[in-house]
């Protein structure tokens, strides 16, 4: 393969991969009917839990002294230690330098001020209006916790729909917090009992019928611990096997899980205190194996996972990898994977989600990530183009455009 052609390649994968709009299959974000839930702005990107963790390997600031800081008081603090005494180069700030400059703003004036001004006298609207254009997002899916009082009542008074936001229900506190869930459900009229009997069972699963349903949830969704196991007796497990898997058949909807997270290992660092373990590949087996008509979506937080991870997939038809997931979200580490995934599933994988928390992270979240797997692409194609199968640039934005949204629709849609 000649160098102009290797070239005319290279542009006709980066074009496309530029244009295409995403389907961000797993955020945390919100719409503007959603008011002070939806977070935006400098202050916001700069106080992110990713870059508060950091703060305190360079700052000498007590736990309790950040946490008694206004918003404005913890970013200019985060400012002045991980910008201005030290290179931003990690991913984390590296990402808020590239959210300002997607937006035009001057990031070799290191002029947080200047940047607040820029979003004083913004409404949120256009705003949103702003990101998604720029970021080049088509739609997002939420996450949305009928267990979260203040998102609950928005939801039972009729939510605003803006179709630029599709809902996943969120199951975590119903899980992996039973005990907690159980007088809840009772209090909203879901007769609940101590033991998971019949009667319990077809509460439940009443109870995420309602609100799948009031949601059009997009899937089911829940965070796991690395020890987590299927199948046994817990009662995570019965809930899942009774309640949880006989919904998404029902409804022909997805089980989103996200595997591998250690809640709160620093419960000083609140939010930011969260860490990783490796997980066991075989309750993914066991799910894929026994429930063959249920559709699984899986991301999986531990990098030690990913091999394991992707030879399942290729094993079971009902499982659909997405994401390189919070810890992974770095350029290094998404190139490796996302060689992988296709290299073992080709194009049957969602290779990025945002898990977007602050509205402007889908600027640099997909900048970055659009920029990597456009690199790994291009080698891809370079590598059929080697045989004499040369890709067609049709061709090319056909497997773009099933890459960033196209493969979950279908996924989602897909009657096992």
């Amino acid at each position: 393969m000649g160098m102009s052609e290797r070239e005319t390649l290279k542009e006709a994968v980066c074009s496309a991969v530029a244009e295409v709009e995403v389907t961000d299959v797993h955020t945390h974000l919100y719409p503007p009917s959603f008011g002070d839930m939806l977070l935006w702005g400098v202050d916001e990107l700069i106080t992110y839990h990713y870059l508060v963790a950091e703060v305190f390997r360079y700052a000498e600031v007590s736990y309790d002294d950040f946490w008694g800081m206004s918003k404005r008081e913890q970013a200019d603090l985060i400012w002045r230690h991980l910008f201005e005494e030290n290179s931003p180069y990690g991913e984390a700030c590296r990402g808020v330098l590239t959210t300002l400059q997607v937006l035009g703003l001057d990031v070799g004036a290191r002029d947080l001020g200047a940047y607040r001004r820029f979003f004083e006298g913004k409404t949120v609207e256009e705003y949103v209006d702003r990101v998604f254009e720029v970021a080049r997002i088509k739609q997002v899916v939420m996450t949305n916790d009928p267990f979260d009082e203040r998102e609950r009542e928005l939801w039972l008074e009729g939510e605003q729909r803006d179709p630029r936001f599709r809902a996943g229900l969120r199951v975590d506190q119903l899980l992996n917090g039973w005990e907690q869930a159980r007088p809840r459900l009772n209090e909203w009229g879901y007769g609940v009992g101590e033991g998971m009997r019949a009667p319990t069972v077809k509460e439940v699963r009443r109870f995420l019928l309602d609100w799948a349903r009031r949601m059009e949830a997009v899937y089911l969704a829940v965070s796991l611990p690395p020890d987590f196991a299927f199948p046994e007796e817990s009662a995570r497990a019965i809930l899942i096997r009774e309640c949880v898997l006989p919904v998404c058949e029902e409804l022909n909807r997805p089980f989103a899980m996200m595997i591998g997270v250690k809640k709160r290992m620093n419960p000083e660092l609140r939010d930011a205190g969260d860490s990783v373990g490796k997980a066991d590949i075989g309750a993914i087996e066991q799910l894929c194996a026994q429930y063959p008509k249920n559709k699984f979506l899986v991301t999986m937080l531990a990098r030690e996972n990913q091999h394991e991870l992707c030879v399942t997939a290729r094993k079971f038809p009902n499982v659909l990898v997405f994401g390189c997931w919070w810890f992974l979200n770095n350029p290094s580490l998404v190139e490796e994977i996302t060689r992988m995934r296709f290299e073992l599933l080709g194009g049957s994988v969602v290779p990025q989600h945002s898990d977007a928390r602050v509205l402007d992270q889908l600027i640099y979240k997909w900048h970055h990530s659009r920029k990597v797997i456009a690199e790994v692409l291009c080698d891809k194609y370079a590598d059929l183009a080697a045989t004499g199968w040369a890709p067609t640039e049709a061709e090319i934005r056909r497997d773009v455009g099933k890459l960033f949204g196209g493969t979950f629709w279908e996924f989602v849609e897909r009657v096992m």
